[in-house]
């Protein structure tokens, strides 16, 4: 067979490989964020790769200033990215007219703050603030009864005609998931929706984003420091310095239990972010080993006082 041949084979098979991302709801690929704030550059995503698939209810974690907020706010059309690819329910972020954009926050995606008072218009009721985003995009008069069902589904049907300040900040927050849900959005985007909330409301709040998650179809992605959140989904992921760091799976046994697996991300150039307390256990720094087995790769750290023979 001729080089030429073995060319048109190799075009062929990269052809015919679907393309990163090709079947996800939500794709970032190598997603940058850079902040230019008096002359100093602030780089929040370095690079950024994740994979949400349509109807997925997943965590993101991460410590302050890990990127996980820039990441939400580029994800609703609140923020534009410097570089990089992000696609969610088919539509490219970075290259979104202002009209496009607008729509995009008003049917495809809705968002749902940590402050309730940022969810919620004061002066209007309940059903009134679920019916707003419908009246604004001009939805047919069923909007009431759509308005009603919501509530229903998260469990404030009673709080109907009360106004914010007539409601516990945990009923505020589920009511917040209606407004967000209004439109029949494919994505919700909540950060931090139980931060101002004890236990108890956070877990009705939580119960109330599970419920649209299943019932709706819809794709859910939280925010979070609340390990009661992060640890009743299906996926978290961790997000550090910028990129995704790891996720961790659940699976439920066959007894009942349920079973979490960490894992480190490999992203499509080859790195990955070892833990940190894995790094301080065998005294890491600077540079590893690496030896390819027949099965896996080990690392191996580096003493500095070694000699380059051994």
């Amino acid at each position: 067979m001729s080089v030429s041949d073995l060319s048109s084979l190799e075009a062929a098979a990269l052809a015919r490989r679907p393309a990163f991302g090709d079947s996800a709801h939500i794709l970032c690929d190598n997603l940058v964020r850079i902040y230019k704030t008096e002359g100093v550059e602030v780089v929040a995503l370095q690079g950024l790769d994740l994979l949400i698939d349509k109807g997925e209810l997943v965590a993101i974690v991460g410590a302050s200033g890990s990127g996980k907020s820039t990441l939400l706010n580029v994800l609703s059309g609140l923020d534009v990215p410097t570089a990089g690819l992000a696609r969610v329910a088919g539509m490219d972020l970075l290259s979104m007219s202002a009209k496009d954009r607008l729509r995009y926050r008003r049917s495809i995606v809705g968002f749902i703050w940590q402050q309730t008072a940022r969810n919620l218009l004061p002066y209007l009721s309940a059903r009134e603030n679920v019916l707003l985003p419908m009246r604004l995009a001009r939805r047919p008069r069923s909007a009431r009864q759509r308005a009603d069902e919501l509530l229903e589904l998260l469990g404030v049907a009673d709080c109907a005609s009360r106004t914010p300040a007539e409601m516990s900040g945990g009923q505020q927050q589920r009511v917040a998931i209606a407004v967000a849900l209004a439109n029949e959005p494919g994505v919700i985007l909540a950060d931090e929706p139980t931060g101002e909330l004890d236990s108890e409301t956070s877990a009705e709040v939580f119960a109330a984003l599970r419920a649209a998650n299943r019932e709706l179809g819809v794709t859910a992605v939280i925010v979070t420091h609340d390990p009661l959140v992060s640890e009743q989904v299906d996926r978290t992921v961790g997000i550090r310095d910028g990129r995704t760091s790891s996720e961790t799976l659940r699976r439920t046994s066959e007894d009942g239990d349920v079973i979490a697996e960490e894992y480190a991300v490999l992203d499509r150039v080859g790195r990955l972010q070892l833990p940190r307390d894995f790094m301080s256990a065998l005294e890491m720094e600077r540079r590893v080993r690496l030896e390819l087995e027949r099965d896996h790769i080990g690392v191996w750290p580096v003493r500095e006082d070694a000699s380059d023979d051994e």
